[in-house]
């Protein structure tokens, strides 16, 4: 069995041991004695990243309906906003709202938030995103890998062209701990790997940005100077290769992460070179059981497995495991975990090059 197969495994593994451990031993959602219960729900964006709305809203939603059935989810999308999110979080404290998953659009302005919550008796789980302040428990990738591995697969991209060529990188938000992490992993891999990082900067996780970026690359570099591009994530990435079609430039690598469907696409016709897939159900899972035991008073330590350093307070924390995603791994990892089915993916625009790849 290969690796990224074992991965997945372990990732449909720990749903199961989450689903199992937040009910009763006949597998029942355990008695609630103090009546319904709400959990809050915030995330962070709709238009950078498809994922959210796709994935992670729904999935935290059923995970928790099927975990404590007299559970409710109140949900709100700051669509990129700070200041309504924090709006978000005051309504839910304001309803009374004793568990809130937080996905902060930016992660260094919500101390006080938490601040406040702890003091009303509400507990803020951090999800995907560590937010500061004093949270509960924090459930995310590890990130710094994420990182590590979106910069072996642009070596892998660039095969011997590596040690001589330029690199331009287009990061995330510089408001989000995670792409200074996704940063942090792939310098790590790339620097002494590659001549140079020719031009470096943010993104802000907006398309309209990263092609802006791109643009300035091309103008400061050259367009016969630039051998790859870095993408923090895929929607960053689809502006970036129509960008760099659009000045002429063929055979530049790019990648990105997230593993959304149109990125997979992209892998399969050879104008992405990689993306990140991270299995969003086991995330889900993971955050709506520790909502639950929080909800029922039960300590969090057994989904909540490692720790975090966050302003020197450890954070109880669940960190799961992100797969690296090429063309000729579309069909054992995407296709495999359940992300989308192969009849998604292949459209008649695209039923070709997932037969090339063995995607049916």
């Amino acid at each position: 069995m290969n690796a990224t197969r074992r991965t997945l495994l372990a990732a449909v593994a720990v749903s199961m041991t989450l689903s199992l451990a937040a009910c009763g031993q006949d597998g029942t959602p355990s008695s609630d004695s103090t009546g319904s219960k709400t959990v809050g729900l915030l995330l962070p964006e709709r238009s950078s990243s498809t994922r959210y709305e796709t994935f992670d809203k729904p999935m935290i939603e059923s995970a928790i309906t099927a975990l404590c059935t007299k559970c409710t989810v109140d949900y709100a999308n700051a669509d990129g906003d700070e200041t309504l999110q924090r709006q978000q979080f005051d309504q839910l404290l304001g309803k009374g709202v004793k568990v809130i998953l937080l996905d902060p659009v930016n992660s260094k302005v919500t101390a006080d938030w938490v601040d406040q919550a702890n003091k009303q008796g509400a507990k803020v789980i951090a999800y995907d995103r560590l937010a500061a302040g004093k949270v509960t428990a924090y459930v995310s990738f590890d990130n710094q890998r994420t990182g590590e591995l979106q910069g072996e697969a642009l070596l892998q991209a660039l095969g011997p062209k590596a040690a001589q060529a330029t690199v331009a990188m287009i990061n995330g938000a510089d408001s989000d701990p995670n792409a200074a992490m996704f940063k942090a992993g792939a310098h790590k891999v790339l620097d002494g790997k590659v001549k140079r990082i020719g031009y470096e900067q943010s993104g802000e996780w907006k398309p309209e940005t990263a092609a802006q970026k791109t643009t300035e690359a091309i103008q400061s570099l050259g367009k016969d100077n630039i051998q790859a591009v870095y993408s923090a994530n895929d929607g960053m990435a689809t502006s970036i290769i129509a960008t760099l079609k659009a000045a002429g430039m063929k055979n530049v690598p790019v990648g990105g992460q997230d593993a959304s469907i149109d990125a997979v696409r992209r892998l399969l016709t050879g104008e992405q070179a990689y993306t990140i897939y991270k299995p969003y159900r086991p995330e889900a899972d993971a955050a709506a059981s520790i909502a639950v035991y929080l909800l029922k008073g039960i300590g969090i330590t057994s989904v909540a497995t490692s720790v975090t350093d966050s302003g020197g307070e450890q954070i109880p924390s669940m960190l799961l495991s992100p797969i690296v995603v090429t063309k000729a791994k579309v069909a054992d990892t995407i296709v495999a975990g359940g992300l989308y089915t192969a009849e998604e993916i292949c459209d008649a625009a695209h039923a070709a090059a997932c037969a090339d790849a063995g995607v049916r």
